[in-house]
């Protein structure tokens, strides 16, 4: 007979731990690339004012380079690139943190005598923190925008 700790597989409360520890991490990559992609642009752009500034070329690229700036700002302020990237790599790795423990027997998954419902029940925990952490932003957000403090 098999332990549970042993084969995980099959199990719900495994699969759903690492069908959430794949999307975090998915996401997390994503966030990161757009975050970096976005910032480098910027970077470029804002580089280049001074330069196409020095060796006269005309003001309308000059002033375009400057709007693609502020656009690639707005994008990244609005779909929170970085914020993003940190976060889900963060709920990634705690979610692998529990995973590990729970394979181990370790940590509070030791001196359990259910330690599959404890593993659902934190699994869940940090998930929802997450979850409530960016309602909260977006709530924080509407606010600003609304000039509400």
């Amino acid at each position: 007979m098999q332990n549970e700790f042993e084969s995980p597989s099959g199990n719900p409360t495994m699969e759903r731990l690492e069908a959430q520890i794949q999307w975090y991490s998915r996401k997390s990559q994503h966030s990161q690339k757009w975050y970096k992609r976005l910032k480098i642009m910027a970077i470029i752009a804002a580089a280049a004012i001074p330069v196409f500034a020095a060796i006269s070329v005309p003001a309308s690229l000059i002033g375009g380079l400057g709007a693609l700036i502020v656009i690639l700002e707005g994008i990244q302020g609005m779909n929170q690139y970085q914020h993003n990237w940190i976060t889900y790599r963060s709920t990634a790795e705690a979610l692998k943190h529990e995973k590990y423990l729970f394979l181990g027997n370790a940590g509070p998954y030791q001196d359990t005598a259910k330690p599959l419902p404890l593993l659902a029940d934190r699994v869940e925990a940090l998930i929802s923190r997450e979850h409530a952490q960016w309602i909260a932003q977006l709530g924080t957000e509407g606010r600003e925008k609304r000039g509400e403090e």
